[in-house]
């Protein structure tokens, strides 16, 4: 039975106040000398102060704490290049989930714009006002420009979840599954089906893991990217293997894992009974996988399977990793999520999975019991320990790697966090009953 139909979302969307955000006032404005405070005159006393000495702009401002979802459209979730005012509903939800994941505020940023060159520029003139920046549902390839051009030339964190969070997570998964299967990351050889933004991103963060580079082969809608083909991109020549495989069927005979970021049906029960011994399968097609985990697990039992669905084990969320890790990075006033802590945060997300789970975690998910092995490699995306990991993690790479401007001691860190996130879960259930919801 599905959880919803088409006309509960539009609903939810609907109901007692359109869309999924507001923005609310933390300071109050009561009487005349909190309207004084707020605004004129003595916002000027803010504003001098600023003038005077621009990092005060975090001191004296919500910056931050204020991260842009930043988006034209043109490759949203698997619906494809529907424009910026169908994507928007997307950019609210990125919102809710960095609120109630890490208590980060959020404007979404909805262009219509398709020209790389001046979707930079915009974004570019919008430093002033966020702390960092979330890239969101852009089309390959231009995404790789525009994220690159932006991280060169902003001092704000600037970061690509479509990329980046499916590489992270999908990335602590295989370490985990490598530690299960008894398999050594060097020797691991890859297939991928799918060759766009999250499958670029997802090699290039296995290749940081310790992956072969000789050992991965991707494929897109035309076949293997090999170095025979003259049609490739700057990206997939990265890529491209000097063996050409003929099929995807082919390249999966021996092979280890299978990362599908393609569309669905197009893995069969046969091609993975011709992988290696406890295959690692992640079909992360939304909403339907490459393969169905059912179809996956019949034809090998020993298969460590994952997907982008909530209803099997093993879901591939980018919520687990992108929250956690801007709120790392903000709260070092970091200016760039690099390499290093975006390991840091897989490292994180993996080691997190081989602890014992909490009641409150299984209380979540209808009491089901959660033990690491291979149903259970990537944690629940409702851990509320996750913040306590991965954004210490990340803020301590920060630190080590030269990119954190305001260094800070970090032993009462998650205690810190875990504190603000329940203050601020309790203020959104506030606001949602008020709304009678």
């Amino acid at each position: 039975m599905p959880l919803f139909t088409a006309q509960d979302a539009l609903d939810y969307h609907a109901v007692a106040r359109p869309g999924k955000i507001e923005v609310m006032p933390v300071k109050p404005c009561r009487n005349q000398r909190d309207l004084s405070l707020a605004y004129s005159p003595g916002v000027a006393e803010a504003c001098l102060a600023i003038a005077g000495r621009p990092e005060d702009s975090y001191l004296y401002t919500g910056r931050g704490n204020l991260v842009g979802v930043v988006t034209n459209g043109s490759a949203v979730l698997g619906l494809g290049n529907i424009g910026p005012v169908a994507g928007k509903p997307v950019m609210e939800g990125k919102g809710v989930l960095f609120k109630v994941f890490a208590d980060i505020d959020c404007y979404d940023i909805n262009l219509a714009v398709t020209d790389p060159e001046e979707l930079c520029a915009i974004v570019r003139a919008l430093e002033p006002t966020f702390g960092g920046i979330n890239l969101e549902d852009i089309k390959a390839p231009e995404c790789f420009f525009i994220e690159d051009r932006l991280k060169r030339e902003m001092g704000i964190p600037v970061f690509h979840d479509d990329q980046h969070g499916t590489a992270i997570i999908s990335g602590a998964g295989l370490l985990n599954a490598l530690e299960i299967s008894a398999k050594r990351i060097e020797d691991t050889r890859i297939v991928i089906s799918g060759a766009g933004a999250a499958a670029v991103a997802s090699a290039r963060f296995y290749l940081l893991m310790g992956v072969d580079p000789a050992h991965i082969a991707m494929f897109d809608s035309r076949g293997h990217i090999h170095q025979g083909r003259g049609d490739l991109s700057r990206e997939k020549r990265e890529f491209a293997g000097k063996k050409a495989f003929a099929s995807l069927g082919d390249a999966l005979r021996g092979a280890d894992m299978l990362l599908g970021l393609s569309r669905e049906g197009l893995v069969t029960q046969d091609m993975i009974r011709g992988m290696a011994g406890t295959p690692i399968i992640f079909a992360c097609a939304n909403p339907t996988p490459e393969i169905g985990y059912v179809e996956a697990k019949s034809a090998r039992p020993d298969a460590i399977m994952a997907t982008g669905r909530s209803d099997y084990p093993n879901q591939i969320n980018n919520v687990s990793g992108f929250p956690f890790i801007f709120r790392g990075a903000l709260d070092v006033r970091a200016t760039d999520i690099n390499e290093a802590m975006k390991l840091a945060a897989a490292r994180a997300l993996a080691a997190l999975a081989r602890e014992p789970v909490p009641d409150d975690v299984r209380a979540a998910y209808g009491g089901e019991d959660f033990t690491f092995g291979p149903d259970y490699v990537i944690p629940k995306p409702l851990d509320l320990r996750l913040i306590e990991r991965l954004a210490p993690a990340v803020a301590q790479a920060a630190m080590e790697t030269g990119v954190a401007g305001r260094p800070r001691d970090l032993a009462d860190y998650p205690r810190e966090l875990r504190q603000r996130l329940a203050g601020s879960r309790q203020r959104v259930e506030t606001l949602v009953r008020a709304y009678g919801l």
